[in-house]
């Protein structure tokens, strides 16, 4: 990239979150991801710069090793002309959410990370200038806790997922969300229920342009009638289906199959899959209060049935990566204060213990230590606080599935390829949001997981049980029905 020729308009806005804001390239599949911060709090370009090249460290050193190298971009940094930065602001400052104005983007230091634009990413030169269909999902945790310093029998049962829904009071489809389901069925079930219901958990893009699910939380986009209309060409290029409920019904479940085939395979392989973690099958593997397990007690069935997930298939190396979190925040934070505790007396081994970075190869090597036995030390202490830090980041993660139509003969064993009944695709899948969570932020989740089961506990629980219900009761009006005996 020619830095000293960059114009502005030829950039246009693409999206944001807390911490960054990212413009995507008219033309190219390229992106810019600037970093965020409230407003006269710039930090100094040596703090920015300090703070992207942690990010780059991460991904290139750490998290490559638990997904694989072609499902991890980190990205380079660069410094652009500040004159171009702030002509770049000023043109996409109309186009931000309200809502995410409360920050600025970093127009002082020049300082960006280049990434490939995934919701363009094709690696097959052939389909350079064909229609690209790409569906973002957040497939948030994968598991039910399954540590012994959990306090709460709930934690067992129903996933933090749903519980924090009725916290925050979306409590219409809160079991609609991504969760590592372990067979076909189950998976197809959650995909159609996402589509249901996107909210910020699903995202379909047709050549970059939203087409799909939330910009914000007030832009939705959910109509499937819509939604066929565009993905009707990938799927049935030879037009056999007119129109109507049948087309639309029939073009979702081919995207739900390919996205699951997609979901299933494997692409790559990497230094962590051979892993030796908690099993699998230790947790739980389903959440009481989801609609699938609701819907297997309807039809009689009270076990389900797992054909587990292919071992080098990318939810199989996030699952693996979530469950680093292996005695859960409960159990992690006292540990937490050890370590904080240890920071106090010698505050000056912060940068040897490597808490701020940096990330390398040394910082991922003791990751791979999976004892819980503790001994009673710091070093014990801080990597299972750095591993729940990883956990964490693989939580949040967002799964990117880039697909392109191909022809018969242009297909071979090195290019990955999902049928349809219809068509064939070629795909790349990729991982971002993979920013390591802060260190700082633990005492908030500590504090929040509490929040969140109390609050499930009271209100949501409680209702379905007479004698808890009863508890919850004491400060509201009560209407005593007599019944003639």
């Amino acid at each position: 990239m020619e830095v000293e020729k960059m114009d502005e308009n030829e950039w246009k806005y693409h999206g944001e979150g807390n911490q960054s804001l990212v413009v995507s390239h008219c033309q190219r599949s390229v992106v810019l991801r600037f970093l965020k911060s409230p407003p006269n709090q710039n930090k100094a370009p040596e703090e920015i710069l300090h703070h992207l090249q942690n990010i780059v460290d991460f991904g290139k050193h750490v998290m490559k090793q638990f997904f694989g190298e072609n499902y991890v971009h980190h990205g380079e940094i660069i410094q652009l002309p500040l004159d171009f930065v702030r002509q770049l602001c000023l043109k996409i400052q109309p186009e931000r959410p309200e809502c995410r104005c409360d920050k600025d983007m970093d127009t002082l230091s020049g300082y960006a990370m280049c990434l490939p634009n995934l919701t363009r990413l094709q690696t097959f030169r052939f389909a350079e200038h064909r229609p690209i269909l790409c569906i973002e999902i957040k497939p948030k945790c994968g598991f039910i806790p399954f540590s012994s310093h959990v306090s709460q029998e709930i934690k067992h049962k129903v996933c933090r997922y749903c519980m924090h829904q009725h916290l925050k009071a979306v409590i219409k489809h809160s079991w609609l969300y991504f969760v590592f389901p372990r067979n076909k069925q189950r998976m197809h079930f959650a995909l159609k229920s996402l589509l249901q219901e996107a909210q910020n958990n699903l995202k379909i893009f047709k050549n970059g342009e939203l087409i799909y699910g939330c910009k914000d939380d007030q832009d939705c986009v959910s109509d499937w009638n819509e939604l066929a209309r565009h993905l009707k060409p990938f799927f049935f290029p030879s037009n056999g289906l007119v129109s109507g409920p049948h087309c639309t019904r029939t073009v979702v479940k081919e995207l739900i199959h390919v996205i699951t085939m997609a979901l299933l395979s494997s692409t790559d392989t990497c230094r962590a899959g051979d892993m030796k973690t908690v099993p699998i099958s230790q947790g739980r593997s389903y959440c009481e209060a989801s609609a699938f397990n609701k819907e297997l007690v309807r039809n009689g069935k009270h076990k389900l049935e797992s054909s587990g997930l292919p071992r080098g298939c990318l939810l199989y190396k996030t699952l693996q990566a979530q469950m680093l979190d292996m005695l859960d925040i409960e159990g992690l934070y006292p540990l937490y204060s050890r370590v904080e505790q240890y920071l106090e007396e010698f505050p000056e081994e912060r940068s040897t213990l490597q808490i701020d970075g940096p990330y390398n190869e040394a910082f991922y090597e003791k990751l791979l230590d999976l004892s819980l036995e503790d001994d009673g030390t710091v070093a014990f202490a801080l990597t299972k606080v750095q591993q729940y830090r990883i956990a964490m980041t693989a939580k949040d993660c967002s799964i990117m599935i880039a697909l392109s139509t191909c022809l018969q003969d242009e297909c071979s064993e090195q290019r990955p390829v999902v049928l349809t009944s219809k068509s064939r695709f070629t795909f790349s899948v990729s991982v971002l949001d993979l920013d390591l969570k802060p260190y700082d932020s633990i005492p908030h989740q500590y504090k929040l997981d509490g929040e969140i089961v109390n609050y499930y506990l009271k209100n949501v629980q409680a209702k379905d049980d007479p004698v808890m219900s009863n508890l919850f009761k004491e400060n509201e009006d009560c209407t005593l029905v007599l019944h003639k005996v």
